[in-house]
């Protein structure tokens, strides 16, 4: 796992001492407009002196080895050697794709995570995974490769829309789904309706970690995290193929969550109720996304290129009971198109 995760009211102390202490001869800070606008001001203090920015164009489409092409190229023209460090400053994107640059650059110089939404902050940038996506397919090319460390500020969802907010909302319901029936009932009633995130972010935070650590290169697990993404990735990178019509991550996460669920309850693990508890709880929080029957089977074809397969074997992770996953539930292309026509009819 990361070597330090730093939550809270004493993270920025705690980062400026990691970076005084450590002797990275050079370091880079990789920003997209939307972070060097908002979010670099309020880390430029804590950074060394004399270091670099590279910034780069945000949002999903921009995910590409074009991207990581451009960032490989000024790592070069600014001479960093092997004893550098990459700061990825920003959401998702930017913390799978500046992981997956410093990785590959001189076969792997050192990073930082600084994620600046709440997708980031629970979900990707923590666990070591890295990528980009490549040919229409959600992160297709990528390596496992954990940061140094991941710094963690509540502060920076002030600088995020409520859409934004959302899409990492459901990675936290994903969490409580798979692992904390307890929490997924509480937070029910409650949803996004909270003033400090600290609490529910350090908790999902442990429970990824708490998988990672248990199975870091996702060979049994740590495919339990996947809940929601065979069936949710296909409709995102249909999605992100339709200009102004994309979604964000985990607005397509809700929706393969939903059917994910209702193929639990078609294979007779799930109850019936539970599936219900959690449509009402989704809907109450994500608007319906269009999904028609001409698109259906388009989108269906693309979880054949899921990275859980096994040959053409498609693998999903389901639930056993709200709180328990089970992973490595083969299923159909057929099965696929019924959970997806099943979502359409809600």
């Amino acid at each position: 796992m990361t070597e330090e995760i730093f939550i809270g009211k004493d993270s920025e102390a705690q980062l400026k001492a990691l970076l005084d202490n450590r002797a990275f001869k050079k370091v880079v800070v990789l920003v997209d407009e939307n972070t060097q606008r908002h979010c670099y001001p309020l880390v430029k203090a804590i950074l060394p002196v004399g270091h670099h920015v590279i910034q780069i164009q945000s949002g999903e489409e921009n995910k590409t080895l074009a991207t990581c092409e451009h960032v490989w190229r000024q790592l070069t023209e600014l001479g960093l050697d092997r004893w550098a460090l990459v700061v990825n400053l920003g959401g998702g994107v930017l913390t799978d794709l500046g992981g997956f640059c410093a990785s590959l650059y001189k076969r792997g110089i050192r990073f930082l995570n600084v994620p600046t939404t709440l997708l980031a902050q629970v979900d990707a940038s923590v666990g070591g995974k890295t990528g980009v996506d490549f040919m229409g397919f959600k992160n297709h090319l990528g390596v496992f490769q954990e940061p140094v460390a991941v710094w963690v500020n509540p502060q920076f969802l002030q600088t995020v829309d409520q859409r934004q907010i959302k899409s990492g909302y459901a990675e936290m319901i994903k969490h409580w789904l798979i692992m904390d029936a307890a929490m997924f009932r509480e937070q029910r009633y409650v949803g996004l309706f909270t003033e400090d995130w600290t609490a529910l972010i350090e908790h999902s935070i442990n429970i990824k970690s708490k998988v990672v650590t248990a199975d870091p290169l996702e060979n049994g697990l740590r495919k339990i995290l996947n809940f929601g993404h065979t069936l949710g990735h296909a409709v995102e990178s249909y999605f992100l193929e339709k200009p102004g019509q994309m979604l964000l991550h985990g607005e397509a996460i809700a929706v393969g969550m939903v059917c994910e669920a209702w193929l639990s309850v078609q294979r007779g693990m799930l109850p019936i109720e539970e599936l219900e508890q959690l449509e009402s709880f989704i809907f109450s929080i994500y608007e319906k996304v269009s999904l028609p029957e001409t698109d259906i089977t388009q989108i269906s074809e693309r979880c054949l290129h899921d990275k859980k397969n096994s040959g053409a074997t498609i693998n999903c992770t389901l639930l056993q009971k709200i709180g328990e996953a089970v992973y490595d539930q083969p299923i159909t292309l057929s099965e696929a198109q019924s959970a997806l026509r099943y979502y359409q009819t809600l």
